[in-house]
């Protein structure tokens, strides 16, 4: 894929399923992007275990083709070695290669990798040259407003990737200091945005489609991020996408959860053993529960599961009856505050 055609694509859905450790792996990719994702980004993915060919970390780079355009995001602090990473990436034929320079988890940023390139722009430019001299699919980075409030250099850092010819960039608003604690700065964003020469796509607190929304036409950017919105309503970017296009919010959506349920579980049961597909199907009926009457209990009953089937009857007999009329909203309730960029 060429960077005009990945950025046409951009145009026509700008709203983008952020990368999510642990969660948008190959089956909840495909799953997002038949629920109305516009581009998908893997989780983060280690260049160090590319390199040295661990199995858990090869099969992280495992697509589908439902999920075009795609991106496979890496991390690491060498720069030699990511672009050997994103070789590897490039001839498995994903669309793009994604660098995650936004990551505030202490085990990554001690070896120099994650936010922590932000704070040596001369190392930066070294990563970024190798990687990109390395591919020929489009390159895009992840990063956060700076390392803390007296270092938010977003605006340099785009200057670095615009000089070695990034597709765009994506910006977490927030700080690395921050982690996810607070509020994602979007005047911050919109400011980048006012002045950068590269298209910018925006990340942070996205919790519903409405709002999606909102900050994409208030801050100008060419797309923004959905993450832990998409875990509480699966079908955020069908909203914000209607919304866009200047249709009813609930055009064309089937607020039912069981066939959706239903089908994450037969994208989880093709990849996984059991005990991931359990571990997997327990997190998101849970997410997917919150507002809903008796969601704590159904919370702590379903935990207790152990196989699939036992998992999915508990799904059944608590989603059949619900209707969305029910539900409460809780997108003012601090929820999963993590992820890794």
């Amino acid at each position: 894929m060429t960077e005009v055609e990945l950025l046409h694509h951009l145009k026509h859905n700008p709203f983008v399923l952020a990368p999510m450790a642990g969660i948008t792996d190959m089956p909840f990719r495909a799953f997002m992007k038949k629920l109305g994702a516009g581009v998908v980004v893997s989780e983060l993915v280690s260049a160090n275990g590319i390199k040295y060919g661990g199995e858990n970390t090869l099969k992280l780079l495992n697509y589908e083709e439902s999920e075009r355009p795609v991106g496979l995001q890496l991390f690491g602090e060498d720069p030699e070695v990511l672009g050997e990473a994103a070789r590897k990436v490039q001839e498995l034929g994903a669309d793009f290669v994604d660098l995650n320079f936004g990551c505030p988890v202490k085990k990554v940023v001690q070896k120099g990798a994650g936010s922590a390139v932000l704070k040596d722009l001369n190392h930066l430019t070294k990563i970024l040259r190798a990687v990109k001299s390395a591919i020929s699919i489009p390159l895009t980075i992840k990063i956060r407003t700076g390392w803390d409030q007296n270092q938010r250099n977003a605006i340099e850092v785009i200057k670095v990737a615009h000089d070695e010819g990034i597709a765009w960039v994506a910006i977490h608003g927030r700080t690395r200091s921050q982690g996810y604690s607070g509020s994602a700065d979007w005047e911050f964003i919109a400011s980048v945005k006012a002045v950068s020469p590269l298209p910018i796509i925006g990340n942070g607190d996205l919790t519903s489609a409405e709002t999606a929304l909102a900050r994409l036409r208030q801050s100008g950017c060419d797309g923004v991020m959905i993450g832990r919105g998409c875990l509480k309503n699966p079908w955020i970017f069908q909203e914000a996408r209607n919304l866009l296009y200047g249709l009813p919010q609930d055009a064309g959506i089937d607020y039912n959860y069981l066939p959706v349920l239903t089908d994450l579980k037969e994208r989880l049961e093709r990849v996984h053993d059991e005990r991931t597909v359990v571990i997997q199907l327990r997190k998101f009926a849970m997410w997917y529960s919150a507002g809903f009457p008796e969601s704590s209990v159904f919370r702590r009953d379903i935990f207790s599961t152990k196989t699939t089937q036992e998992t999915f009857d508990r799904i059944v007999n608590y989603y059949q009856p619900l209707m969305l009329s029910q539900r409460l909203d809780t997108s003012h309730e601090a929820f999963l505050m993590g992820g890794h960029g």
